[in-house]
C-alpha cells in the first residue's frame, strides 16, 4: 500500500482549502483544480519552460477579481495574472503555490465612441477583434503585434506591445488612454480617460509594459484612428542584410517614415514564402518591407524616393503593390513568419531586443558569428524601422544539450544589443526570459529603484514574483535591500 508524504498531504489540503475558498468568490466550475484540467496552463508562448499552477480561477467580473485579490493579499497567496497565453518571455508562467488568475472571459467591447476617437474593451478583447468591430467607420486599432488574431489587449498592455506599423504610429503605450485596475488589496482604481492628456504622475505609463507586476488590468480605453486613404508598399530583395540595413538607416534620415518597415533574412525569406507562396524573391539575401500610407499624391512621391534610395543601396528586385490584395500579400509572408519557421526547424526560440537603426549592419553581423559560434541556425525577422529585432534561434529540443545551447545564445544576443546602446526587450518584455540579464543593462541603484516601484504597489510581492527582477527581496527590506545580479528569486524553472 502507498501512502501520500505528509508534506505532499498538506500541499493538497491547501490547494482545496484556497480552491473551497475561491468557489465561494466566483462561480464553482470557475474554478479549475484537477491535474488535467491544469495541464494547458502549464506555460505560455515561451514552451521552454513549463509549471503546472497550483490551480486556476476565471473570473468574469470586476468585483470577482477585486473579491479573489483580497483574499490572497489576506492569506499570502501569490498570483499569475495571464491573458491568453501568448507571452514569448515567460511572463504568464505559473506557480506551483499560486493562483493562476485568467481572464479570458473578460471579452466584451464596451463601447466604440467614433466622436472621441476611442474604443473602451475588456483585457480579454483580442487585439484584431478592436479593428474589426470598428472597420466599418473607416477606423483601426494600429499596434498590430503578429499574434494579433490571438493576443488579447490587456497582455498587450502588460508587456507594452508593437507590431509592423509600430514605427510611425507607435506601441500601445502611444495608443491607449486609460485602465481600469484592480490592485492586490482589492482596491479598484482608473487611471486616465478619453481625454488625451492625464494629470499628475503618469500612472498610465508606469502600468504600461509592467508585466502583472503592479496590477491586473480589467478595462482598457483604446485610441482607433482613421484608416489612411491609399496605403501602398515595395518588396525589395537585396543581395546582402548590410545593404538592407543600410537601405533602411537611409530611408530614416531622409525624414520619411513609413507606415511600416519589416525587415527578414534568407532563412526567413524562404521559410515564408514556403508557408505562404506569395512570390518573395527567393535569391535575396535580405527582403524589405516598405508599407507608405496617407494621402495618394503623398504616397505616390514617398514610393518614388524609396525606390531611389533602394536602387543607390543595391536592390536586385523591387515590386510595388497596385492593389491592396497585392499589399496584403506582401504582409501575408511577415505576418506567418513565426509559423513558418516551424517548417525548417522542430522548435525555435524567437528573442526579442531593440538597437539603434545605425547599429543594424554590425549587429547582424555579429548574430552570424555568434551562430557560428553556438552551431545553432537563426532566421531573422524584425521591425526594421524602430530597431527592434526578433532573432529566431532554430534547435531541436530532443537533441541533448541544445536547448541550453539556444538559451546561450539568445542571451549572447541581448548582451550584443545592450553592447551596442540597445535595451533588452522591445516588446516582449522580461518575465523570466530575460530576468537574469537584467544587471547587464541596469545597475544595482537602478534595480533598487525599480522594486521601490513594485513594493508601492504590492508589498508583500505577491502579484507575478519571479519575473523581471533577479532577486525580489521582501518590502519591509526595502532600506537595506541589495540586488544581487543571477541570484534567483524564482525555483529552478522545468524543461520539456
Amino acid at each position: 500500500m502507498l501512502v501520500m508524504p505528509a508534506s505532499d498531504r498538506q500541499v493538497l489540503a491547501r490547494r482545496a482549502e484556497i480552491a473551497g475558498a475561491l468557489r465561494q468568490l466566483v462561480a464553482p466550475s470557475h474554478v479549475i483544480d484537477s491535474p488535467v484540467a491544469l495541464k494547458p496552463y502549464e506555460s505560455d508562448g515561451l514552451t521552454a519552460y513549463k509549471q503546472v499552477p497550483m490551480l486556476v480561477v476565471l473570473p468574469q467580473t470586476v468585483a470577482e477579481v477585486s473579491a479573489i485579490l483580497a483574499y490572497a493579499h489576506a492569506e499570502g497567496i501569490k498570483v499569475v495574472p495571464r491573458g491568453a497565453g501568448t507571452s514569448l518571455s515567460g511572463g504568464a508562467l505559473p506557480l506551483e503555490d499560486g493562483i493562476l488568475l485568467g481572464m479570458a472571459k473578460f471579452n466584451r467591447i464596451l463601447e466604440t465612441d467614433f466622436e472621441n476617437r476611442c474604443c473602451v474593451v475588456q483585457p480579454g478583447v483580442t487585439n484584431l477583434a478592436i479593428t474589426k468591430a470598428v472597420e466599418t467607420r473607416g477606423f483601426y486599432y494600429a499596434p498590430d503585434p503578429s499574434s494579433q488574431i490571438a493576443c488579447t489587449i490587456g497582455g498587450n498592455v502588460a508587456e507594452n506591445s508593437g507590431g509592423v506599423h509600430c514605427l510611425k504610429y507607435g506601441l500601445t503605450t502611444n495608443n491607449i488612454l486609460g485602465l481600469e485596475m484592480v490592485l492586490i488589496t482589492g482596491e479598484v482604481i482608473r487611471l486616465g480617460g478619453k481625454h488625451m492628456d492625464s494629470e499628475a504622475y503618469d500612472l498610465l505609463a508606469l502600468m504600461t509594459g509592467s508585466e502583472g507586476l503592479l496590477g491586473v488590468i480589467t478595462e482598457v480605453t483604446v485610441r482607433i484612428i482613421p484608416k489612411p486613404e491609399t496605403a501602398r508598399a515595395l518588396l525589395i530583395g537585396f543581395p546582402s542584410s548590410t545593404a538592407a540595413g543600410q537601405c533602411v538607416a537611409d530611408i530614416i534620415s531622409q525624414g520619411i517614415i513609413p507606415g511600416g518597415m519589416e525587415m527578414m533574412d534568407k532563412p526567413a525569406i524562404h521559410a515564408a514564402e514556403a508557408f505562404v507562396k506569395v512570390g518573395y524573391p527567393l535569391e535575396a539575401e535580405a527582403l524589405l518591407i516598405v508599407e507608405l500610407d496617407g494621402p495618394q499624391a503623398e504616397v505616390d512621391q514617398l514610393i518614388a524616393r524609396v525606390e531611389k534610395i533602394a536602387r543607390a543601396n543595391h536592390a536586385q528586385s523591387l515590386r510595388i503593390s497596385n492593389t491592396e490584395a497585392e499589399r496584403l500579400a506582401f504582409w501575408a509572408g511577415r505576418k506567418a513568419a513565426f509559423p513558418a519557421v516551424g517548417r525548417i526547424s522542430p522548435d525555435y526560440m524567437c528573442m526579442d531586443g531593440t538597437i539603434p537603426r545605425k547599429k543594424l549592419p554590425e549587429v547582424l553581423e555579429g548574430m552570424a558569428a555568434l551562430s557560428r559560434k553556438h552551431r545553432l541556425g537563426v532566421a531573422n525577422v524584425f521591425h526594421a524601422g524602430d530597431g527592434n529585432l526578433h532573432p529566431l534561434i532554430l534547435f531541436d529540443a530532443n537533441t541533448e544539450g541544445e536547448l541550453q545551447r539556444a538559451e546561450e545564445f539568445g542571451a549572447d544576443i541581448l548582451r550584443l544589443c545592450v553592447k551596442v546602446g540597445g535595451v533588452l526587450t522591445g516588446e516582449h518584455g522580461v518575465g523570466v526570459e530575460k530576468r537574469d540579464l537584467m544587471g547587464e543593462m541596469f545597475s544595482e541603484t537602478d534595480l533598487g529603484q525599480q522594486l521601490r516601484i513594485k513594493c508601492a504597489f504590492d508589498t508583500q510581492n505577491l502579484l507575478n514574483p519571479g519575473k523581471v527582477f533577479p532577486v525580489l527581496h521582501r518590502c519591509a527590506e526595502m532600506g537595506k535591500m541589495i540586488v544581487h545580479g543571477g541570484n534567483l528569486a524564482h525555483p529552478d524553472l522545468p524543461r520539456f
